[in-house]
């Protein structure tokens, strides 16, 4: 149960917040336990964890927004202002009315005497594991606001790494779809009117024109079902993803793919490697970096990898010797991660290799774009022909005829 609470300090300054406990009576104690004295205490209201919930759903927080914040931050850190005051001007100017809510839950938590980084691991939705987990590493060091521009540079990197491949993408699959939603129009009520008029003259027809008229006269009367099935096909993959069985199977097809697998390695390879230098740079333990660096990969398969390299660690291991047995991980990935270990700068290699692939990855987008664009419009002459030659060369053939 949560409770909203209002109390004082020894100070006599009132604190507001809110309070997990079993009942009312546990609420109390625990306020007392932080030498707060309890003015008001009431149950929150289900209607407001209902709306906290439409919230989260309406209006997450980007990651644009995350890197903002997280910049802001460390601005205000660096001009010694205090964290509560920080948050609570941030907050103050922050559009996303859920990011609104969660910032306030946090100011609440550290006012009631919670590290940012516990009161940040309160909404894992909002903040990653890698994120908490170097700002628990700043607080320890004492040097925060170094962490919160770790966690901003790395938020930046992942964000351009990740936009670059969204791009490269997005405009194959804009005309895609455009393209076959055209197709399904024209066979659907176009091409049924056009051989209309093949059929009335009762005349031989090319065994092509008689599937594209066949075709036609199938979608001019299902064309419903037609919709119908193919939004059902799209709704069942996309489920399927969310499932753990289906996100594992997909993301051994990703990185199958021709051309396109080669570029996801690259991101994952990348991503890895600059999170996980920015975890040791911030004083996480190597066993514990790599864990919580699997968590954030984004790929059940790299995943699998890491965490079996922390298990070797753990052993006295090296992370190298596990990287070698996988075909996922570039040799010359080993090798620097190797070379990293014997010489105790394992971060500095790490920078390197992150550099790299990213360099790679920008490389191989640009490419991408530039060999997808000939290829549509092959397809899609390709489609236009057989349109022509199956339909409106008959036409013509017919009409010279007469």
């Amino acid at each position: 149960m949560k409770f909203i609470f209002k109390a004082k300090n020894k100070e006599g300054d009132l604190k507001e917040g809110i309070i997990d406990a079993a009942s009312s009576d546990a609420a109390i104690e625990v306020m007392q336990k932080n030498n707060l004295f309890p003015i008001s205490l009431k149950e929150e209201q289900k209607q407001n964890a209902f709306y906290r919930t439409l919230l989260r759903y309406m209006d997450k927080v980007a990651v644009k927004e995350l890197m903002v914040f997280f910049r802001q931050l460390g601005i205000l850190i660096e001009a010694r202002v205090p964290i509560v005051t920080s948050l609570i001007a941030i907050k103050e100017q922050t559009g996303n009315l859920y990011f609104q809510k969660v910032l306030e839950e946090i100011i609440g938590d550290i006012e009631d005497g919670l590290p940012i980084s516990d009161a940040m691991k309160k909404h894992r939705t909002v903040f990653s594991s890698l994120s908490i987990n170097i700002i628990k590493a700043g607080e320890v060091s004492g040097n925060l606001r170094k962490s919160v521009d770790y966690v901003a540079d790395n938020i930046e990197k992942n964000y351009n790494l990740t936009a670059k491949v969204k791009s490269a993408l997005m405009y194959p699959a804009i005309v895609l779809v455009v393209f076959f939603a055209i197709a399904f129009i024209v066979v659907s009520f176009i091409v049924p009117q056009l051989t209309a008029v093949i059929k009335d003259l009762d005349v031989e027809i090319p065994w092509y024109t008689k599937i594209v008229i066949a075709a036609g006269d199938f979608m001019a009367v299902y064309w419903w079902a037609v919709a119908l099935a193919i939004l059902g096909a799209v709704g069942g993959f996309i489920y399927y993803l969310k499932t753990e069985d289906g996100r594992k199977e997909w993301d051994q097809v990703k990185l199958k793919l021709p051309f396109f697998g080669k570029i996801f390695q690259e991101v994952y390879i990348a991503r890895f490697a600059d999170n996980l230098a920015v975890l040791l740079k911030g004083g996480i333990p190597i066993i514990r970096a790599l864990t919580v660096v699997s968590s954030v990969i984004n790929n059940t398969q790299y995943q699998a990898i890491f965490l079996r390299a922390a298990d070797e660690v753990k052993i006295g291991g090296q992370m190298s010797d596990v990287f070698r047995k996988f075909p996922l991980i570039p040799p010359i990935v080993s090798q620097m991660v190797k070379i990293g270990e014997e010489s105790g700068q394992i971060d500095l290699v790490l920078n390197h290799v992150a550099r790299f692939y990213e360099q790679e990855t920008d490389q191989a987008t640009k490419n991408l774009s530039a060999l997808i664009e000939p290829v549509l419009i092959v397809v899609i002459g390709v489609a236009v022909g057989v349109l022509a030659v199956s339909v409106i060369m008959p036409i013509y053939n017919i009409a010279g005829q007469m």
